[in-house]
């Protein structure tokens, strides 16, 4: 099973309403330098987003927002040391799936994920409330 797949947690994002939006939290930790050799994990996560984000787009998603974590405000610092956050809406939860077990995503994407981030989790949310209209 390809590595993205074999990491997703199909079970809990089957309990999810399919036909429902989804908007996915995403927390990064980069490695100092990108696994394969070629510049910072920042440089391997940059050539991610290239080709994710028109996937995003090809299943009617929109990368919301990305910003530095700066430091853990509340809570414990243990473990919660990241370094980049991104928050990306997907008309569905179907569409999020279609994207991650495609083939596209596992053999152009996901190597440069890999590479990029020493911790890398996705939160799946739904909105109980928003300034921002998404859909």
């Amino acid at each position: 099973m390809p590595l993205a797949v074999n990491m997703l947690n199909i079970e809990g994002l089957e309990r999810l309403d399919p036909n429902a939006p989804v908007v996915m939290l995403n927390l990064m930790r980069f490695h100092a330098r990108s696994r394969d050799g070629n510049g910072s994990g920042w440089d391997a996560y940059l050539r991610y987003s290239a080709i994710t984000v028109p996937m995003i787009r090809a299943r009617g998603g929109t990368l919301l927002w990305t910003g530095e974590a700066k430091a853990v405000a509340l809570g414990p610092h243990q473990g919660n040391q990241w370094d980049f956050v991104a928050l990306v809406t997907y008309p569905t939860v179907a569409a999020f799936l279609d994207m991650m077990t495609s083939e596209a995503y596992e053999t152009q994407a996901d190597p440069h994920r890999r590479n990029a981030c020493a911790e890398h989790v996705i939160i799946a949310t739904s909105e109980a409330y928003s300034k921002f209209k998404t859909k």
